[in-house]
């Protein structure tokens, strides 16, 4: 099976240490959007934290897609029309609020489309947060009042031992209303129910008429599981998970063995490699360097397309 849409996640996967597309890889996918592909971005950033990645690769004019704020919306870059769209609901906003602002040092942060709204007081993750996306932080002093506009996501940033004790709770409180997790240890994610990259990404192939056969993925964050698990696709990730084939497809497993043996050499405890069941992995475990890792995602692409996968 010949794949027609490859789906990238940002940090760690499709950029660098330095949040950088490196050369090799822009012309990597740039060569594959040529040849009649489709490329999505799916990221738990906002917009404007994509937008710049998503022109660097010249999708608006290949036709490709952005998936923001982990899938809660789905841009079409060819008329930024968006075609997807699900937000949090209003009446939740301020009772988090207070919540959140019981625990000291947390910070409670929304978006628009130009700044970052803190809700409490910025802290080191807040900066970074705004750092990831290129945007400036905008002190709010009514936070819920602030958000008088569609929200699709809330993050709270803070210490990872504070979310920690936080996060069961408001689990607890906003079962079956709300998606709360982590994405980093230091990033507490509010999302609407029932919105992950995976349900977002089967609403983007319903809409142009193809099926999870047809998509490859590729992520590295706690929020790219539910597409690693639940899509028919190959993953890429670092630390937490490395790369899996979901249908054990042989050449999948060929071209992939290859691909950690021949370009990250070192960088590769061959000795981990292991079959499951029903999942393929190759190197499962904490050796893979993020920023190697990223640096050869354009050496995968060439290795994927002599094998005719792509």
């Amino acid at each position: 099976m010949k794949y027609q849409v490859i789906v990238l996640d940002l940090d760690g996967t499709l950029t660098n240490s330095k949040k950088e597309i490196t050369p090799p890889t822009r012309d990597a996918l740039i060569e594959i959007q040529q040849n009649g592909k489709k490329v999505v971005l799916a990221s738990g950033r906002p917009i404007n934290g994509v937008a710049p990645l998503a022109e660097e690769l010249y999708l608006k004019e290949y036709g490709g897609f952005m998936l923001s704020f982990n899938g809660a919306r789905i841009t079409r870059c060819s008329d930024n029309a968006i075609i997807y769209n699900k937000v949090i609901p209003q009446e939740v906003i301020r009772p988090i609020y207070e919540a959140v602002k019981e625990y000291p040092g947390l910070d409670l942060i929304s978006y628009t489309d130009k700044v970052i709204l803190s809700g409490i007081k910025s802290n080191e993750y807040t900066e970074k947060e705004a750092a990831i996306n290129s945007m400036e932080i905008c002190p709010v002093e009514d936070f819920p009042a602030a958000l008088d506009f569609p929200v699709n996501k809330i993050l709270i940033p803070g210490e990872p031992s504070i979310l920690e004790d936080l996060m069961p709770k408001l689990q607890k409180q906003y079962h079956g209303l709300l998606n709360i997790y982590r994405s980093e240890p230091f990033f507490l994610e509010i999302m609407p129910q029932n919105i992950d990259k995976a349900h977002s990404l089967q609403k983007l192939l319903n809409s142009i008429g193809l099926t999870a056969d047809s998509m490859i993925c590729c992520g590295d964050g706690f929020n790219d599981l539910s597409m690693i698990k639940h899509n028919n696709c190959i993953t890429v990730s670092d630390r937490r998970q490395t790369m899996g084939d979901n249908k054990n497809r042989t050449t999948f497993h060929q071209v992939i063995h290859t691909f950690l043996h021949n370009t990250l050499g070192t960088g590769i405890d061959a000795g981990r490699c292991f079959i499951e069941d029903e999942n393929r992995w190759i190197c499962h475990g904490s050796s893979c360097d993020r920023k190697q890792l990223a640096l050869s995602l354009g050496q995968f692409f060439t290795i994927a397309a002599e094998h005719g996968i792509i």
